[in-house]
This record gives structure tokens, sequence and C-alpha cells, in this order.
């Protein structure tokens, strides 16, 4: 090949010549190898820098590339994420780049599509994609609905379906319990009925039986057995939160006395005493009845909240609450921290003005024995001009304090005596002798003796400062609680000048005789028992030792059969010492019972005290948010008092139900269920025993699961 120059001159002067003949070598020129190609596909958009320079590296910049990003995230067909992409078409020429290129695109996963080089062609094809697109959109749309509605067809019977899943599912985990005979053609189970729906069940195993076309007849046969049986209470809506209150405690044993019909009625009623204001009663017993109004649609919800599943469960207990807490708010007279003047007040209050109206809680003090007191006593609950005295708290104070502790011993002593008919009912003679009564004796001659000096003071005494009642007015009335002490202690009861030693005649002589007693209850219960059941086991060794021949061979068989008398099952309190035990034993566990009943009497007794603590706690923290908040914003005067007195009210509105209806509530109804548990139940009931768990759709279907344990 040749290399000139040639200028235009050159070119003009040698116009004439024949034609120049350059050094190209002789080769078949193809057109077509030498025009543009391109491919088009989509890729990764993270994966486009690195595609960018892979392209140009590669093909040493003999590519050109555009690409532009896919706004919509694309389903990555493959594990299902979303994912972002770009769509890019590459120029180039040759096949080689285009080999090359197509190699790139597979490394980088790229995923190319046919693109149609004539215009014409690529418009055919779009239009081609958009029909198959419509196409497709369609047959998607008819499919979803055409699935929509077999979804609304299936779901007017899913909750059918998964009624009978779940109990074809506990049929058969069920009858995997049963054994089959020798026979191999029925099966046999051994399972626990209630005795009063025997015939209920042989009418059921008869109508099966009947309907399945089996040849075979069920046969339903009382079984002996040696195990203590599992305790079965029947419930309803009603009666199922008292006993649930009482089963989280202890399940009772097989007849042992259950707590939950008596706590239908004391449960609400102390309650009611920490709880006692009228108005906050009201508020839950509104509650309580929109709950049982809308039972069944709340019901039907099935709620996850815990805390509303307790609320919706304990509604009828939340509604007797209430309705006690109404009554115990009526003889308080306590209607958030006010009262009602329903019979009027039977106090002169003549230093009452207009003028010293705003200053009544800290300046008037109410004297019983001044000529303000009408002399009757205000007709039913505490006389409404109580509330506006200064000596309030002091006149409350001796009130409940004085009620908690006679309600307690009521409480107690009723708890004892269920205890009487556990002992009956397990044969537990013993336990009557040894138990029962010296524990009655220490209790009445002492604690209900102070309940009862208590109501001979209040009939006694009177207030009264004049010289002809001076034996029975104010100055004169003992304390209960000194007399009590001095009755323990031996002493006498120091007295003022002119007052009588005694509150009737022979109460020192009394109470001398009552203490002694008591203090013998105590040895009592405690020797009583393990030295009858020595006498007994000597008796039995020395009627053994005389019947039996004294042979080598017998020695061993006397050894075995020198056994206590027969063990005393269940129940009641004060009935776990085994006669099966050694006397060191028994001398133990008796011990543990006494020092546990006499200590105990006195803790439970003052544990009482929580009634009348929480009751003044109750009513202060009303008094104080009438006080602080609410009445902050009658004293505004004018047009702006109405909108301050509405954003203080539903403020104090709030701190009410919040704090004095919730959180007061939740307090009281806990101080409740320690009195029951504690004070009350370990009177009598031991809960040793095991819940009767039978096999009933309802509640696997509302649990949403199969029983585990044997039927």
């Amino acid at each position: 090949m040749t290399r000139a120059l040639i200028s235009d001159d050159s070119i003009a002067r040698q116009s004439t010549l024949g034609p120049v003949q350059l050094g190209f070598p002789e080769k078949h020129f193809d057109p077509e190898e030498y025009l543009p190609c391109f491919v088009a596909g989509v890729i990764l958009r993270e994966r486009i820098p690195a595609f960018e320079r892979m392209l140009w590296r590669a093909c040493r910049g003999n590519v050109f590339l555009r690409q532009a990003e896919i706004e919509t995230p694309l389903e990555d067909p493959s594990t299902g994420d979303q994912v972002y992409k770009s769509v890019f078409i590459i120029f180039f020429q040759g096949d080689q780049l285009k080999t090359r290129v197509k190699k790139i695109c597979e490394g980088f996963r790229a995923t190319l599509y046919p693109c149609p080089e004539a215009p014409t062609d690529r418009r055919e094809m779009a239009m081609g994609v958009m029909t198959r697109i419509e196409d497709l959109n369609t047959v998607l749309g008819q499919t979803q609905d055409h699935r929509h509605r077999v979804l609304v067809a299936a779901a007017k019977n899913i909750k059918n379906w998964f009624i009978k899943v779940r109990k074809i599912k506990a049929i058969y985990h069920t009858l995997n319990l049963f054994n089959l005979d020798v026979t191999q053609k029925c099966l046999i189970a051994e399972c626990w009925v209630p005795v009063l729906d025997l015939e209920n069940i042989q009418l059921a195993l008869r109508r099966g039986t009947e309907r399945s076309g089996s040849s075979v007849p069920p046969i339903l046969n009382r079984m002996d057995t040696p195990e203590d049986p599992p305790t079965y209470n029947h419930t309803n809506k009603f009666t199922n939160a008292f006993q649930v209150l009482i089963d989280a405690y202890g399940v009772a044993s097989y007849r042992e006395m259950n707590p939950a019909p008596y706590t239908i009625i004391t449960f609400p009623f102390l309650f009611s005493v920490m709880f006692g204001d009228l108005g906050h009663g009201i508020i839950l017993t509104l509650f309580a009845m929109w709950m049982i109004i809308k039972e069944k649609p709340l019901a039907a919800k099935k709620s996850d909240n815990e805390i509303w599943n307790i609320f919706f469960g304990g509604r009828y207990l939340i509604l007797l609450m209430g309705i006690f807490s109404i009554y115990t708010g009526f003889i308080y007279n306590d209607v958030f921290s006010k009262s009602f003047n329903v019979f009027g007040s039977h106090w002169q209050a003549t230093n009452l003005t207009v003028k010293n109206i705003k200053i009544l809680p800290f300046e008037v003090t109410l004297d019983p024995a001044t000529a303000q007191f009408k002399g009757t006593p205000y007709p039913v609950g505490v006389d409404p001009i109580w509330q506006l005295a200064g000596n309030k708290i002091i006149f409350l104070n001796s009130f409940k304090m004085k009620i908690s502790i006679i309600l307690g011993i009521i409480h107690m002593l009723f708890g004892v005596t269920m205890s009487l008919l556990n002992m009956r009912y397990f044969n537990q003679t013993l336990n009557i002798f040894f138990d029962f009564i010296p524990q009655v004796i220490f209790l009445c001659f002492l604690f209900l003796y102070m309940c009862i000096m208590m109501f001979i003071k209040w009939f006694k005494y009177y207030a009264s400062n004049a010289k002809a009642d001076f034996t029975v007015g104010t100055r004169c009335a003992p304390s209960i609680l000194i007399t009590f002490i001095n009755m323990i202690l031996n002493k006498e009861n120091v007295v003022e000048p002119g007052c009588d030693q005694e509150m009737y005649p022979g109460q020192d002589a009394l109470q001398k005789f009552l203490f002694i007693c008591a203090m013998l209850c105590i040895p009592w219960m405690l020797l009583a028992k393990p030295v009858y059941i020595m006498r007994q086991r000597k008796q039995k060794e020395l009627h053994y030792q005389i019947t039996t021949p004294r042979e080598n061979g017998d020695a061993e068989a006397m050894h075995n059969n020198t056994a206590a008398p027969p063990t005393q099952h269940g129940g009641g309190h004060g009935g776990h010492g085994g006669e099966d035990s050694t006397t060191g034993d028994i001398f133990i566990t008796q011990a543990i019972h006494t020092i546990e009943y006499v200590l105990g009497s006195v803790s439970h007794t003052a544990s009482y005290l929580r009634l009348w603590a929480l009751s003044l706690a109750h009513a202060q923290l009303s008094e104080v948010l009438w006080s602080m908040v609410l009445n902050k914003g009658l004293i505004v005067d004018g047009w702006f008092g109405g909108i301050a007195l509405y954003v203080i009210f539903a403020f104090w509105g709030t701190l009410t139900i919040s704090i004095l209806v919730l959180m007061e509530g939740l307090s009281a109804f806990l101080h409740t269920l320690r009195l029951h548990w504690v004070e009350f139940q370990s009177k009598f009931y031991d809960g040793n025993g095991y819940a009767f768990q039978p096999f009933a759709f309802e509640t696997i279907i509302d649990t949403g699961g199969v029983h585990s344990g044997e039927d």
C-alpha cells in the first residue's frame, strides 16, 4: 500500500490523467456486515454500573449503552421478592461483538428480549404484546372474580367446617385412648362420669349404636377404684366467675365443702365495705349491666385481649360488687365524697351561716354531748352533717374499725363451722373432738366476746356529760381494745373516779373464766389427738399379742399387722394427719396446726382491719379529688366559669374512673380475695384435689384444641 499527499491544485492539474491504482488488497465488500446491530433487555438496577464497565472494557469502547430505570417494582419469579430493574439497549457492529455482548448479558443474569430491526415489525410486535397483556388482564380479572366468589361461598361454611374438624379430631383423639378387647370387635375404656348423668350416658350409647348399625350392644359398668375421684362443680355463666376464684387457690378434694356458693355473697359484700361509695358503685353496676346486655355479641367477637376477657368473664361478679357498693355507699351516705340529706339531719347546726359556709370542713366540730344533737339517730346510715365536720375522720374511724372486726370474726367463725361439715362427711370423729370444738371455743371465748363487748358499749354508754348520767357517759365509756388486752394480761381496768369498774356485773369473773378456757384449748388441740392415737396403737399391739400365737414364723406377720386406725380421707382443715405416720410426725403435724390456728386467729383478726383502712383511704381520695379538682371549677364566676367547669369536670371524671374506680377497685378486689383465700378458706378448705375435665365439644371449640389428658 502506498501513501501520497495530494493537494487540490494537483488534482486539478492532473484531472486529465487516467485513474490511479491504490494499494488495497482484493476483498469482497459486504455492506450488511457493517450495519449497526442491537440487543435489548432488563437487568437488576444495582448491577448497571458493573455491567456498563464490563461492556466498555470487553468491547474496547465499541458499544453504545442506553438504560432507563423501571419505577414499578417487579416480582422475582424464583424468590417472590420485589426487585427494582432497569431496561437497557446496546448498539454494536459485527457478529463478534454480538457474541461477546450476549455472553456478558448472560454473566450478569440479564434477560434479553427479541426486538425486530425494522420499525414496522417493532410496531406490530408492540401491538401484539399490548393485545396479549390485555388478554392476560382479562383472564386475571375473571380468575380473581371467580376466586372471590368461591371464597365468599366458602366463608359461609368455614366456621362449620372448623367446628366439624375439631369435633372429629377430638373424637379420634379420645378413641385412641381406648383398648381393643380379645375378640378385636369392640373398644374398652375407663373414665370418670358424674353419677347423675349415668342414665343420659346409657341413652346416648344406645342411640349411637342404633345410628351406627352396630350389632354389639354398649355396656356401661360402674367400677370400684382406690383412686380419688376428680372434683366436678356444675356451674353456669353466673356462678362460673366465683368458682374460678376458688379454683385459682386450689381445686377442692372430692366431696369437700366448696366455698364458691358462699363467696357469691361474702365476696361482693366485703369488697363493698372497702369500696363503699354510691356513685362509684353505680359506675361499676352500669358497666357490668352493659356487658350483660351485650353478652352475646361481645362473646361472639372472641377477643384476644386478656384484660378484657377477665372483665367480661367476671361481669356478674362486677355486677354484684357494684350493687353491694351502692348499698354500703348508702349506709356510709357517701356519693363522690358528698352526702344525701334524705331524712333531714338530726343535728341542730346553729352556728352554720352563709358567711362561714365556705370554711365548713375545717371550722365545724360536732359534739354529740352538746345541745346540737336532737337525741335521735339518723334513720338509715350516717347523718349527712358529718361530711361537713372537721372531726369526721375521728367519728368514722371508730365506726368502721369496729364494723371491720365484727365482720371479720363472723366470717372466720363461719369458716370454722364449715370445717364441721367436712369432718362429719369424711367421718373424722377425732378431728371433731380434738380440732373443731377447741377451735370454736378459743375463737368465741376471746374474739367473739370482744365483739359482744362492742355491742354492750354501744347499748350502755352514750354521749352525755350530765352528772346524773355520768356513769354511762362518754368519760366512763371504756376502751374495748384496752379491756381486751387487760383480759389477756389478767390486769384490772383503770377507770376515772366515779365510773363503774365493770361494764356489767360479774365481768371480771366471766373474763377470767373465758380466758382460762381459751388457754386450755391450746394443749387440747396440741396433745389430745396425738395422745389418743398413741393409746389406740398400744391397745392394738396388746390385742395382737394376745390373739396371735407367738411363733417364729409369725413374728414378721405381727410386725406388719401393727397398724394404725383406718386412714381418714379427704377434706377438712386439720384432717391431714395420716395415722400411718410415726408418733413424732403426728406430734409435729398437730403442733403446726395448733400454732397456725392460734397465731392465725390473732393475725387474721387484725387482717380484717384492711376493711376499715381501705374504706377510709377510698373516701379520702374521693374527697381530695372533689375539693382539689372539681371544686376549682365551681368557684369560677362568669361565662368563663362554664368553660372552666367543662374542662375540669372532664379531668375530674377521668381521674375518678382511672384512680378511684379502676385502681382502687382493683386494690379492694385483691384485698377481698386475700381475705377469702387466707382468713376464710384456711379454716376448712384444703384444695388438694384435681378438676374433672369432661369430654365436651363446647370446651373444645372455645379453646380451639383437643384435651391431651385422659378423660
